[in-house]
């Protein structure tokens, strides 16, 4: 009956009776009867491959198509046709690290080429080799300089961080022992004084303090001033941020922070119902040995040529349990390959087009809305491709009509907030269709 199977009924006797039970129903004879499935399993008979083929496309055919103005930390952008075709080869389809240096250049290569270029995109000295994606890269900071810090346990992050990020910081934080206290938000912005009474108040226990840009309402936030006060206090400012932006935004590294971390799924990773995203980690040089992860550096062999080896953090410099800054042990090489092909592709002038793009597309659809007088900003300050309004009317209403015309009109904040957010695969027919289906 089960012809795949390796194991013989002479087997399965000889395993039940080391463990000490009579047939495999025993194995689960701890589960509640009410809970068991007795049915069928709802399983088509064997069919062949074009029938196979059929039924996949019929299942497919039901997802709702819609023109996508959601963000919240995940957005539509394009994807040059030739990434999955090179993502799909066999010598590709993993994420582990290469150990074997010598049968593993081509991997580490592009390993080096990702950290290569998410350093000068952030602008800061050094990046690890992929995170999983940006809420855990961010946790990953949040443990990195508490380890760095000398008996500070205390880090403060600005409410106008993502919510999803915060939570993924909290969980992390409380099974560390590490405090978490939150910096007031004034009109969708940082405040600046309230973070300065908190360093006062907490002086010396300050491990650091971690801010996002543009911040989780697509504002661009002014953070001249916030390193020289984080410092002052001897901790370490973080900054979050999507990784697209960074090609016309001022840099992490030139608002002088210590670490870099965010999603690179903005760089041509599809939004595929959530994931596989991949997370970057930047730092400066002299916390390098604080990172987890892996670098991969370049070097010389024995004929002079040029090769690429596992500089630092191997796995087994994290097995140290509760002593190790983190745990972590396998990265997200092939989404890191990925993005590494995108930006190849780009180029600073493609990353920088698309960004613009992006950007006008935000600030014409935004102007739009406030022309209809049915919406207000809610905030008014400085965003790049993403705002909240306000709307006067019935805003599940208005999301629903909205998708029954194949579009998703952004994501709901609250009982009549707004959050959307435009790319450069957005048309300008795609915005006027948005307009034209809220106008009565």
């Amino acid at each position: 009956m089960f012809k795949y199977f390796p194991h013989t009924d002479e087997d399965l006797q000889a395993m039940m009776e080391k463990v000490g039970v009579k047939s495999l129903d025993d194995l689960y004879a701890e589960v509640p009867d009410e809970i068991r499935f007795r049915g069928d399993y709802q399983l088509p008979e064997q069919m062949s491959e074009v029938e196979v083929r059929q039924l996949f496309e019929k299942l497919g055919g039901q997802n709702e198509q819609l023109t996508c103005f959601g963000g919240a930390g995940v957005y539509d952008h394009y994807t040059p046709a030739v990434i999955p075709a090179l993502l799909s080869r066999s010598e590709f389809l993993t994420s582990y690290t290469p150990y074997q240096a010598e049968i593993s250049q081509g991997t580490l290569h592009y390993i080096f080429e990702y950290q290569s270029m998410m350093a000068e995109l952030t602008g800061m000295d050094i990046s690890n080799a992929s995170m999983y994606d940006g809420t855990t890269a961010a946790a990953e900071a949040v443990m990195m300089a508490v380890a760095a810090g000398k008996k500070q346990d205390t880090v403060l992050i600005s409410e106008t961080v993502d919510p999803k990020t915060l939570r993924v910081i909290e969980t992390y934080a409380h099974f560390h022992g590490i405090k978490i206290e939150m910096i007031r938000q004034q009109e969708g912005i940082t405040d600046l004084p309230h973070l300065q009474s908190l360093l006062s108040l907490h002086q010396g226990k300050v491990a650091g303090v971690f801010v996002q840009q543009p911040n989780y309402y697509g504002i661009v936030e002014d953070y001249n001033g916030y390193a020289d006060a984080v410092h002052a206090g001897k901790g370490l400012f973080i900054m979050s941020s999507i990784a697209a932006d960074l090609a016309v935004l001022k840099t992490p590294g030139e608002w002088g922070a210590d670490i870099a971390v965010g999603d690179g799924q903005s760089l041509g990773i599809p939004m595929q119902f959530g994931g596989p995203y991949v997370g970057y980690m930047c730092c400066t040089e002299k916390l390098i040995r604080k990172m987890p992860g892996r670098i991969v550096g370049m070097t010389k062999d024995n004929r002079g040529q040029r090769a690429f080896v596992l500089t630092l953090q191997a796995r087994e410099q994290h097995i140290r349990r509760q002593k190790a800054t983190s745990n972590i042990c396998s990265n997200q090489s092939l989404m890191a390959l990925f993005v590494t092909i995108y930006m190849s592709l780009m180029g600073k002038e493609g990353l920088r087009e698309a960004a613009e793009l992006s950007y006008a597309g935000a600030h014409y659809l935004c102007d739009k809305l406030l022309a209809t007088g049915h919406f207000k900003m809610v905030y008014d300050k400085p965003f790049f491709n993403e705002f909240v309004v306000s709307y006067d009317g019935d805003l599940d209403a208005l999301l629903r009509q909205l998708q029954a015309h194949g579009i998703f009109g952004g994501v709901k904040l609250g009982d009549n907030q707004l959050m959307i957010a435009v790319t450069e695969k957005r048309t300008k027919e795609d915005i006027d269709n948005y307009v034209n289906e809220i106008m009565p």
